[in-house]
């Protein structure tokens, strides 16, 4: 029997290394839910003290949260592991290939978390810069099945919490009503919906995001209904591709998520995965990029229509469906009747866009005043690079 449970041990871990290579826990695992912890820890423990310590404590953690499917798959391995040699992971004879395919890719993306975990101090490319009243931002990263909050720490993004999602059935970059994909690029939530006004398939909650946003409808990407939501009853997490386009979390979860969402407020970044900066080098993009806005309105405020339209990509620029012409026609004959032009930006916040190469969204509020006309509003820019390396605007419009 020794020699069985030896062998097994071994053949276990080589399974392991198929799903994630070179698997090495990180020293300073601090999970953010004890049931995932309480999971890896057990693959370590049968990695470093063998089957009998592991064992021990995933027949805890079963008995804890017996909806976790991925804690009791592995758990029935372990007990078969006592009496026989296994070949695979996830042997139990009941188990459907569907199944046990999804628990696996679960596992590889739970381990995947752990064995590189992003480094403490770093800081997302995408968020360049957040106003003050933006207490939190979201990023989904769909290739790693991982969502991250982070908390406004005077200025810079500070990762204070991170779960396990599913997305979509289909993957990532939604394109059309139906195609089960979960969408790329940058929203906000609209309300939340709480259990009680929902099918138990959502679970404790869910939080709409405005998908289709203004560059969805340039692209002419079509859907309705993406949401954060939580699990059915009975269910404590589903595999990584699960869901017909929404983000899903556990239950667990989505109630601790929810005190990190101000509705209409929290910006939630959607991205297949995530450029991690160094401090420094994530402040000399913020001085850098922060600087658009800045000349922007300076040159509006000049009164010099050549230098205000110069922000913008004479080829690319669109607004509500009028190109660049028809914008500078009108600026040039609007600016031709004032005397004086001051714009005042507030509350920036700047994003990398993702899924597209090198655009920039900026939304703030403005209080325009001038000669003969007031207006405070809320506005949205799109920037792009252009191949002279150039930022100009693409899109202008109310945020």
């Amino acid at each position: 029997m020794k020699m069985i449970q030896t062998v097994t041990i071994h053949l276990l871990i080589g399974v392991l290394a198929t799903v994630i290579p070179k698997f090495s826990l990180a020293s300073d695992l601090h999970a953010q839910d004890q049931y995932e912890e309480n999971l890896i820890q057990t693959i370590d423990d049968l990695s470093q003290h063998g089957l009998d310590p592991a064992l021990e404590r995933i027949e805890k953690l079963v008995a804890e949260n017996p909806n976790f499917k991925l804690a009791q798959l592995v758990y029935a391995d372990l007990l078969l592991a006592k009496t026989q040699s296994i070949h695979d992971f996830g042997a139990h004879p009941d188990a459907s290939k569907k199944q046990i395919d999804g628990l696996r890719d679960e596992a590889k993306q739970r381990l995947s978390h752990f064995s590189s975990p992003p480094n403490k101090n770093a800081i997302p490319a995408s968020i360049v810069k957040i106003s003050k009243s933006t207490k939190h931002v979201i990023i989904v990263e769909l290739d790693r099945s991982r969502l991250y909050v982070f908390e406004n720490n005077q200025g810079t993004p500070r990762l204070v919490k991170d779960f396990y999602v599913s997305i979509g059935k289909k993957g990532a970059d939604k394109l059309i009503e139906g195609d089960k994909k979960t969408p790329i690029g940058v929203y906000k939530v609209t309300r939340f919906i709480p259990d009680k006004k929902l099918p138990d398939f959502y679970g404790t909650g869910a939080f709409p995001i405005n998908y289709p946003n203004k560059w969805d409808y340039r692209l002419g990407k079509t859907g309705h209904g993406i949401w954060l939501h939580g699990t059915p009853v009975g269910t404590f997490s589903r595999p990584p591709l699960a869901s017909d386009g929404c983000v899903a979390i556990s239950n667990t979860h989505f109630t601790l998520l929810q005190s990190f969402v101000d509705v209409g407020e929290s910006p939630v970044i959607i991205t297949k995965s995530i450029n991690w900066l160094e401090q420094a080098d994530w402040l000399a993009q913020q001085k850098q990029l922060e600087n658009l806005a800045r000349d922007w309105r300076d040159d509006w405020e000049s009164l010099d229509s050549a230098r205000y339209l110069s922000h913008y990509s004479e080829s690319k620029f669109s607004s509500n469906r009028k190109n660049f012409k028809y914008w500078a026609d009108r600026k040039n004959t609007i600016n031709a009747q004032k005397t004086f032009i001051k714009v005042a930006l507030s509350n920036i916040n700047i994003f990398r866009y993702p899924g597209v190469d090198n655009m920039l969204e900026f939304y703030f509020n403005q209080d325009y005043r001038s000669s003969n006309y007031n207006k405070a509003d809320k506005k949205r820019l799109y920037w792009q690079l252009n191949e002279k390396q150039q930022w100009r605007i693409i899109y202008e419009g109310p945020a």
